[in-house]
C-alpha cells in the first residue's frame, strides 16, 4: 500500500521518523509511518479528516510519546525528549509555541521570545531599545511578517490573519531548523489570506518546513514534496504532481462520502495544475 522508505536518514536529512505506531488502547491511530524530512524542504502532511496527521504531529513534537518507533533530529535520538527540549533543540510548531497575550502587542510579544531565546530571560521588560540585538531582531521580523503598522495595537484588536503571522513570527524567532506548521491559514478569511500565503512562501530557504494544511492551493503552491496519510499509515509520497494524479489519492479522498473530502480532490487537482 505504501511506497519504500530508507530505513536509515540520509546525509541531507534534518528530521527522521521511523516506525512510529501510536496506540490508545485497542484503537491503532499511528501505524508503522517513517517520515524523511530533508533539509531545507518544503513537505507537506496531507490527508481525509481522522488520517492521523495530528496525532504524527503531536509524537514528532513530543506531546505524545510513541508506543514503537523513534524520531531523530539532525541524527539525535529525540524521542523521549519533552516538548520544551526539542523546541530548544530547533524543532518549533507553529500551534504550539505560543499562547498569544492578548494584553501585548507584536512588539512587546517579539522582544519576549527573542529576549528568552537569547538567554536574557527577564530582562525583556526593560525599556525598548536597550538591547540593540533584541530590538534589530524584532524589527527585521516585524518587517518581514507585515506587522509594523500594527506592532504597538494590543494583539487582542488585530485581525486574525495578522495574529496567524504573529503566531509563525515567534517560532521564526527561536531560530528553528524545523518549522511545524500547523495549518496556517485555518480561520483566516479570504481577504487576509493571501499576505499570509506570501509570508509562508518567503520563510528562510535553511528552514526545513513540514506544512499540515487542508488548503490544497497552500499546499500546492508551497510544497515540493508530499505524505499522504490514511487511517494512521501513510499511503505514499511524492512530487505534487505525482500526488494529485495518483488514483490511490483520488480514491481516498473521494471514497470518504464528505463534501469537504470530494472537494479536497478536486481542488487538489485544481491547484496541481493552476
Amino acid at each position: 500500500m505504501s511506497t519504500n522508505h530508507p530505513r536509515q536518514p540520509g546525509p541531507d536529512t534534518v528530521l527522521f521518523a521511523q516506525g512510529l505506531v501510536m496506540r490508545f488502547g485497542g484503537i491503532t491511530a499511528t501505524n508503522n509511518v517513517t517520515l524523511d524530512l530533508k533539509k531545507g524542504a518544503r513537505h507537506a502532511l496531507i490527508g481525509p479528516n481522522g488520517a492521523g496527521k495530528t496525532t504524527l504531529i503531536n509524537l514528532l513534537t513530543g506531546v505524545l510519546q510513541p508506543t514503537e518507533g523513534r524520531i531523530l533530529l539532525e541524527g539525535l535520538d529525540i524521542t523521549r525528549l519533552a516538548p520544551h527540549e526539542r523546541v530548544r533543540r530547533g524543532m518549533v510548531r507553529t500551534f504550539q509555541i505560543n499562547q498569544l497575550f492578548d494584553t501585548l502587542t507584536p512588539l512587546q510579544t517579539l522582544s519576549l521570545t527573542v529576549s528568552q531565546h537569547l538567554g536574557l530571560g527577564t530582562k525583556w521588560w526593560q525599556p525598548l531599545g536597550r538591547n540593540r540585538q533584541v530590538t534589530e531582531r524584532c524589527e527585521q521580523l516585524l518587517a518581514q511578517f507585515h506587522l509594523t503598522e500594527v506592532m504597538n495595537q494590543p494583539t487582542r484588536v488585530l485581525a486574525y490573519g495578522k495574529r496567524r503571522l504573529l503566531e509563525i513570527a515567534i517560532a521564526l524567532a527561536c531560530e528553528p531548523r524545523v518549522l511545524l506548521l500547523d495549518e496556517p491559514v485555518a480561520g483566516v478569511p479570504a481577504g487576509e489570506r493571501e499576505e499570509l500565503l506570501q509570508t509562508v512562501a518567503a520563510l528562510p530557504a535553511d528552514v526545513s518546513v513540514l506544512l499540515i494544511e487542508h488548503d490544497m492551493d497552500l499546499v500546492f503552491s508551497f510544497a515540493s514534496f508530499m505524505t499522504v496519510l490514511v487511517n494512521g499509515t501513510l499511503l505514499t509520497e511524492g512530487p505534487p504532481e505525482q500526488i494529485a494524479n495518483d488514483p490511490q489519492v483520488k480514491a481516498v479522498y473521494l471514497g470518504h462520502g464528505e463534501e469537504a473530502a470530494a472537494q479536497d480532490a478536486a481542488n487538489m487537482q485544481g491547484a496541481a495544475h493552476g
